[in-house]
This record gives C-alpha cells, sequence and structure tokens, in this order.
C-alpha cells in the first residue's frame, strides 16, 4: 500500500488517528483534521481514540488509578513502536506498553500520551531447547506452545492469563523460583524498542546494560517485545501436597527446610482467615514431578516435615492442569463480580530472620475487612541465591520470603482508600526492618523511596534510563524516575 492509498483509507475510515496537533496538543482523527495537525507515520496496524479504548488502558485489575490515554496503538509489527515511539519523541509524549492490564495501581497508566496495546505481538515459536515468545503471549499460550515439545518454562507464577512482557517487566516470582529464580532469570536474549526509538537485541553478552535495566525494569528504558527463554524438559504428572501447620513459625520452618534440600519441585504458602470459631490456618502447598510410571516417595518427600499428619491432602494430576489450577476460582470470582472489584494489593520480600515475627504482628489483628472476602495472604520461600537480575532487589540473607495480601475491596470490607493506606504503614514497617517491595502492589511510593529501595544498582539504573530514554517518556505510572518535559 502506498503512502497517499493509507492515509485515504484512514482518512475515510474517520475513526482512527492520522495525526496529532502540536499547537492543541490532541491527537486528529480524519474526520475532524487540522491545519497544524503532523501525520502520523505509516503503519502496519491502527491509532484509536475511541472512548472504549481509552477508557480500558485507564484501568487496570487494580480499579484504583485511572490516567486516560490521549490515543491506543494497535500495532500490526514491532516496526509500528518504534514508529510510534520516535513520533511520540519528537512530540514529547509518554508512552506506556499494555499487556493484559493486570498492574494494581497504575503503574502501566500515561495521562493524555500513547498506550501501547501490545495483545497482537503474541507469537510463540519452540526452537530445540528456548522459545522465541512475543512480549504480547499469555503465559498459558506458552505453556500450551512449549508442552507440545515435552517442554517447558522453569517458572510460572500462579495465574497464567498474564504478558510474557508483564512479568519479565517485574520479574515474575512463583513455586519454582526456590530451584530456577524468577521468570527473568530464565531469559537468554532479549528485543527492546527503547525510548529512543531503536529497535535492540541484548543479552548478557551484548549490550548488557540494556539487557540488566529491561528485565524487572518496569518499562523505564525500553518496552519489551520479544523474549527468548530457556525450556527445561516438562514432567507429564506432579503430585501435589497440602500440608497443614499450628502456626507461622511452624509453616515457615518447614519451607526453609524443604527449599534447603530441594525435595519438592513447587514449594508455597497460604495463611487462610479465620472463619467462625476457628483462628488461622497454616498451609504448606507443594508439587513433585513424576511422569508416570515411577510415583514419587511420600514418606521420603514428607520425612521429618513438622505438619500435622491427620490434615495432609495429596492427589496426582497433570502438569498442564496443575500450572492452570486457579482457572476454576477465577471464572467463579468473575461470575460473582468479585473480580472486577479493586485490588489494593501489597507485595513485600522479606529477610527470613525477621519473616515470622513480621507476619505474625502483619496478621495478628486483621480482619476479613481489611483483605477482603476473596482476599488471599501468601508466603514464599527461596534462597537469595537463585535471583541473579540487579534489579530485582532482595534482603540481604540467605532465604527470602514472598510475603502478599491480596486485598479485595468486597462489599462490606474497607475502602479502596483505606486498603492503600494500609498498605503504606504495613511498607514502612517491612521497609524497616529490610524487606523490599516486589513492585506490582498498590503502595504509594516516592521517588526519593525508589531511589533508596535500588540502593547500589541505583547509579547503573539511572545511567540507563539517560541512555536508552533520554527524554523521560516512558512508562511514567511507575514514578521512578521524573517524567521529561
Amino acid at each position: 500500500m502506498t503512502w497517499h492509498s493509507w492515509r485515504r483509507a484512514f482518512l475515510t475510515a474517520g475513526a482512527a488517528v492520522v495525526g496529532f496537533d502540536p499547537s492543541t496538543r490532541t491527537w486528529v482523527t480524519g474526520a475532524a483534521q487540522s491545519q497544524g495537525m503532523v501525520d502520523l507515520p505509516p503503519l502496519k496496524g491502527k491509532v484509536v481514540t475511541d472512548p472504549a479504548s481509552r477508557g480500558q488502558a485507564a484501568d487496570d485489575f487494580g480499579h484504583l488509578v485511572h490516567r486516560t490515554p490521549g490515543a491506543v496503538l494497535e500495532p500490526g509489527a514491532v516496526s509500528d513502536i518504534m514508529l510510534m515511539m520516535k513520533y511520540c519523541r519528537t512530540h514529547s509524549l509518554q508512552v506506556a506498553a499494555r499487556g493484559q492490564g493486570h498492574a494494581t495501581f497504575g503503574q502501566g497508566q500515561v495521562a493524555g500520551g500513547l498506550i501501547i496495546d501490545m495483545t497482537p505481538l503474541n507469537a510463540v515459536e519452540v526452537r530445540e531447547d528456548t522459545a522465541v515468545v512475543e512480549a504480547g503471549a499469555l503465559w498459558s499460550s506458552l505453556a500450551q506452545a512449549t508442552l507440545a515439545h515435552g517442554l517447558t518454562p522453569p517458572v510460572f507464577t500462579d495465574y497464567l492469563e498474564l504478558s510474557v512482557g508483564g512479568t519479565l517487566a517485574v520479574g515474575g516470582l512463583g513455586g519454582q523460583t526456590h530451584h530456577h529464580g524468577a521468570q527473568v532469570d530464565s531469559v537468554v536474549e532479549l528485543e527492546v524498542v527503547t525510548g529512543e526509538a531503536s529497535l535492540r537485541r541484548c543479552s548478557a553478552q551484548l549490550r548488557p546494560d540494556l539487557f540488566r535495566a529491561a528485565l524487572a525494569g518496569r518499562g523505564q528504558c525500553g518496552i519489551i517485545t520479544k523474549a527468548t527463554m530457556r525450556l527445561l524438559p516438562a514432567p507429564a504428572t506432579v503430585r501435589h501436597y497440602l500440608l497443614s501447620y499450628p502456626s507461622v513459625a511452624a509453616l515457615t520452618a518447614d519451607q526453609r527446610r524443604v527449599v534447603n534440600d530441594g525435595r519438592f519441585a513447587y514449594v508455597e504458602g497460604e495463611l487462610g482467615l479465620p472463619t467462625g470459631s476457628a483462628g488461622w490456618s497454616y498451609q504448606l502447598e507443594a508439587v513433585a514431578f513424576f511422569n508416570g510410571t515411577t510415583p514419587p516417595d511420600d514418606a521420603r518427600l514428607l520425612d521429618g516435615l513438622g505438619d500435622q499428619p491427620g490434615d495432609r491432602q495429596i492427589q496426582d494430576m497433570s502438569y498442564f492442569d496443575f500450572l492452570n489450577r486457579l482457572a476454576a476460582g477465577v471464572a467463579y470470582l468473575k461470575s460473582t463480580g468479585e473480580w472486577y472489584r479493586p485490588h489494593p494489593w501489597w507485595n513485600m520480600l522479606l529477610p527470613a530472620s525477621r519473616t515470622d515475627a513480621f507476619v505474625e504482628a502483619a496478621i495478628k489483628d486483621l480482619a476479613e475487612t481489611e483483605v477482603g472476602a476473596s482476599g488471599v495472604v501468601l508466603l514464599y520461600p527461596f534462597p537469595r541465591a537463585r535471583l541473579h537480575l540487579p534489579l530485582l532487589r532482595l534482603p540481604d540473607e540467605e532465604t527470602v520470603f514472598l510475603f502478599t495480601l491480596l486485598r479485595t475491596a468486597s462489599p462490606g470490607a474497607e475502602s479502596p482508600q483505606d486498603m492503600v493506606e494500609a498498605n503504606r504503614s504495613l511498607y514502612l514497617r517491612a521497609q524497616a526492618v529490610g524487606g523490599y517491595q516486589y513492585p506490582v502492589g498498590s503502595i504509594p511510593t516516592t521517588p526519593e523511596e525508589w531511589r533508596t529501595h535500588y540502593g547500589p544498582a541505583w547509579a547503573a539504573f539511572e545511567a540507563a534510563h539517560e541512555r536508552y530514554d533520554p527524554d523521560g517518556i516512558l512508562t511514567p505510572g511507575q514514578g521512578v524516575f521524573p517524567p521529561g518535559p
């Protein structure tokens, strides 16, 4: 298609954007051209300003922050992102990428600028022991594609319907992290569109500064468009163990034991809210892999553990059914409307030596009204040495716990604003004992606090930001660097 036929087609469409007017700072559609308009570059996709697209981009899973963009790019190819990045840089327009919109505090939103909808870029290609994945692909799609080859990514988050680019931008922690690190630790190579509008390949050997700044870098230096990830042989079947404990200390003692000796392939913990006359419940969720011929040795796997043997729940299931085990619960929450309520989540990484006391104090007087009817409290243990990327900040101890309060502002619960205030207070308490944010939650944080958070990694992060996003147009909702002029 020639430039003139492309432009004529979009002018006829009317609703699609054809340019930007710098004098009025407005996007222009074919139905309302202006004299000062600067034409968009020719794109394989389109830029839109319809209320539905902009409204969706002004919201996220948290439903707490609403910043409405001026327009949304639906890319037909990565080249569209490069062209629009250059265009936005020229006109001092801020840009952010949006995968599944699963942020909880407006991290992926931008007021007045351009949101890049990454969902059209979702190709997955399996190559021997790696997968080349576009950033808009879902982890569920990646799992299905790799399992067709008998392979699997090493680490999954509990919820599979997240975009690959979205979790790589924050780190990606899961029950397999104690063996394989975070999801970012399985990345071999990236393709990134930087804030200077260049498409750059990077790895630990090629442009390592960009590689380290993009993985868990929260979109501050570039937008991940493609990742090459290591794969492992996939098990056919898993044996799933749910073990119960009388206290936080008993639970974490066994969590530390099993992540240190590596007996299970997957380890997590959940704290159940009091119900009726029953108090808090404490459960260790663990998994052993097998291929259906020789089942795991239960006696060996459970040897020496301090759980309550009479309450053990053990079952076998397919590997994918295990990975996708939240699907039924999510479908139920959607059917009741609970999934669509505000989610003021709180996530912190704690040093193991302070975890028991901190968790016990945090939940001592915690009521259902403070976490919501569908709120979840989780504890993930892992050795610090398994995680290698500098921007995923961790306490300086051998073992680390991810402690999460996944709050939902259910009917009858506290207001979302009260929950956010409680998050801020609890964040300061966790920070005082050496904790670090896992930055997917709803915690008001100043740029100065982010500088402290990154500590010795700050100087390299700031240098990469200045090099690859010199005009400061990328992902302002993260609040890490001051936006450009």
